[in-house]
């Protein structure tokens, strides 16, 4: 990940979920697709209102991979790594750097 400064309008994402819980990908890639179309500067991935704390570990860098893959560098991914477990904010920082976002 470079330094970078990020300009203009970044949108936090929601995460859909199906009704069993689980991430609904279709309808989370349908919101990204959009804020592109719509000149979205930057989109937040699994920040405030992305659900990060009911995900599991697993989900939570899933959902962050799925972005950076849908977004195809299209626009900058901003990951939503925050957590009270210091350790875990910092283990999860690094996944997400090794995932290819733009910055957390």
């Amino acid at each position: 990940m470079k330094n970078t400064i990020f300009t203009g309008a970044a949108v936090a994402i929601i995460t859909p979920m199906n009704d069993d819980g689980s991430i609904n990908y279709d309808a989370l890639g349908e919101l990204i697709e959009t804020q592109i179309a719509n000149h979205t500067d930057a989109i937040v991935i699994c920040g405030t209102t992305g659900e990060a704390s009911t995900m599991t570990d697993e989900e939570h860098i899933e959902c962050i991979r799925y972005a950076v893959k849908k977004t195809a560098g299209r626009i900058p991914v901003i990951a939503g790594t925050g957590s009270n477990d210091t350790k875990y904010a910092i283990d999860l920082s690094k996944e997400a750097e090794a995932a290819g976002v733009d910055g957390l």
